[in-house]
Order: C-alpha cells, then sequence, then structure tokens
C-alpha cells in the first residue's frame, strides 16, 4: 500500500467512524462532527500546502512513496 492510499484509507475510516458515533443511540453528541471537519480541513489545506501529517507518519512508519506520479 502507498503512502497516499493508506492517507485516503484512514481519512475514510475516520470520516465513516465520527458519523456512525454521531449517530449511534449510545454516542449520538454534535461534538463527533468535530472530527469530521477536522479530517475535511486536514485534506483541503494539504491538497494547498502539501503538508499532510499522516503522510509523514505513514513514511516513518516505513510505507512506500507512489512511483506514479514521478516524471523524467
Amino acid at each position: 500500500m502507498t503512502i497516499t492510499n493508506a492517507v485516503s484509507a484512514m481519512a475514510g475510516a475516520f470520516i465513516m467512524g465520527s458519523l456512525l458515533l454521531n449517530n449511534a443511540n449510545m454516542f449520538a453528541e454534535v461534538s463527533w462532527l468535530w472530527l469530521t471537519f477536522f479530517v475535511g480541513f486536514n485534506l483541503l489545506q494539504s491538497a494547498f500546502t502539501g503538508f499532510c501529517p499522516a503522510a509523514k507518519f505513514f513514511k516513518a512508519v516505513g510505507f512506500k512513496d507512489s512511483d506514479c506520479c514521478v516524471k523524467d
């Protein structure tokens, strides 16, 4: 799995998890939507700045960079 795929998978899992926790009867609270907002904001700012903490983490633990965008 590449870093890009890992970041996308983690973001999707966090978004779905926070929405499920918000809708679960035991955890029904609007505060879980802040997690969804944080993940979305982080994805948006990383598109403009190129800085992604999750990508740095996955690179540190040994995930490989994608070769699809390498230009010669």
